[in-house]
Parts: structure tokens; sequence; C-alpha cells
């Protein structure tokens, strides 16, 4: 992907995939709501309950997967100087913030009816909202100085540092004696044989499919739009200096 760091590159890249994202974004949702709130079987214990499952998970795993791209593209600006790499981190943030919401909400919905509770200071809860100021914190301190290049540096080493917060997330439920349910899916053996109906796992694959496509398609909206600002901001500086 380093061909594409160049900004002209890069956009005329996006202006030809973006349409062709937004398309399979389109068709996966409905296709995914459907299996997921229709044509899957209701749980023996949860009920109808466990459908809000398709839209948790999927917003858990795009909410670590975001970050996870935010640590490689500080990883990369900082290092190695990627013209992009900044702009890419800045312009994930926001969708990335929302994903941990959709999690912590729907979590919150389906902790009440099997908790009794919409909130426990549990270690995989905790680390979640912990990711979520994270994303927070990060578009605050991008916009705290005037010069955009020291915002986005300290944004990307918050980032970094924000990093260790990943494995705690996914280990939790193995490392502590917590509430949330360990992974069904999340190793090779259990994606062979996992530890939920079969049945479940279309709607569930689906909806994850959904997730990633819209994150990919909002990715290159966003980094255009990005790309676009940077290069407003930097005739106004030209103007301001002449």
């Amino acid at each position: 992907m380093h061909r594409y760091a160049n900004p002209a590159r890069f956009v005329r890249f996006a202006q030809r995939v973006t349409p062709w994202a937004a398309v399979v974004t389109a068709l996966l949702f409905p296709i995914g709501l459907y299996y997921a709130l229709v044509a899957s079987p209701p749980d023996f214990q949860q009920g109808d309950t466990v459908r809000i499952m398709y839209v948790h998970v999927p917003s858990a795993w795009m909410a670590l997967f975001v970050y996870a791209c935010m640590c490689g593209a500080a990883v990369a600006g900082l290092v190695w100087r990627h013209p992009l790499a900044d702009l890419f981190t800045k312009a994930v943030a926001p969708i990335g913030a929302v994903f941990t919401a959709i999690c912590l909400v729907t979590g919150s919905l389906w902790g009440e009816p099997m908790w009794g509770t919409w909130w426990v200071w549990d270690a995989r809860l905790t680390s979640v909202l912990i990711l979520f100021f994270l994303y927070l914190g990060y578009m605050a301190l991008v916009n705290a100085f005037d010069d955009p290049n020291r915002g986005l540096r300290s944004g990307s080493i918050l980032v970094l540092v924000g990093s260790v917060n990943l494995p705690i997330i996914k280990f939790s439920v193995d490392w502590w004696n917590t509430l949330h349910q360990q992974a069904s899916i999340s190793t090779f053996e259990r994606l062979a044989d996992p530890a939920i109906d079969p049945a479940m796992m279309p709607p569930l694959l689906l909806m994850a499919a959904a997730f990633m496509m819209l994150f990919f398609t909002l990715a290159l909206i966003r980094t255009r739009a990005e790309i676009a600002d940077r290069r407003i901001q930097m005739i106004r500086l030209a103007q301001a200096a002449g």
C-alpha cells in the first residue's frame, strides 16, 4: 500500500473504489439484518434477546480493529513519515468511536435482561469504556494545537500509548473472573467448531462483513475529506505568509 502514500494517487484510487464499496455495504446490511432479525433462531435461554449479539459482537470487533489500524498508521507516521498515515488516523478515529459506543450501548441493552443490570465494572466492560475514552481523547488532542502537525504527532503518541489496552480487552475474560462470557469464535479451533449454534454463524459473519465494508467505505470518504482539508489549510498558511 506504500504506493498510495501519494495523496493524489490515493484520491484517484478512492474515487474509483468508494462507489463499489458503498454498493456492497448497502447490499450486505439488509441481508445481514434479515438473517439476524428474522431467519436466525432464538436462543434456548436468551430467547430473542440474543439478536442483540448480531450488532454487539461485530461492533466490538470493529472497535478493536479500527484502533489497531490507528496504531499501525501512527507507527507509519512517526517512524516512516508516511504522508497519509496521520490523516488516515485522524479520519478513522470518529468511526472507531461510534463503533465503540454502539458496542457499549448494545452490551448494556443485553446486560439488563441477562445480568439484571445495565452496567457493572467488569474487566471487559471497563476496558472497552477506556477504549472509548481513548478515541475521544485522541480527537480532542489533535484539535488542541494551532499547528496541525503537532496535534497529529501528539495524537499518534497517545494512540501508541493506549495500544496497551487492546490485549487487556482481548484477554480480560481469560485473565480475570468476569461476568462477560469468554470468546466463542475468536480462536482457530473455535472458528472450526464454534461454541455457538451453527445456525447463528451466517448472520453473525454477514453482519461482521457489513460492518467491515461500512468502515472501509467511510474510511475512504473521510480520508479524502482530510486530504482536501489539509490542502485548504496549506493554501491559507501560504496566503498568510505571503
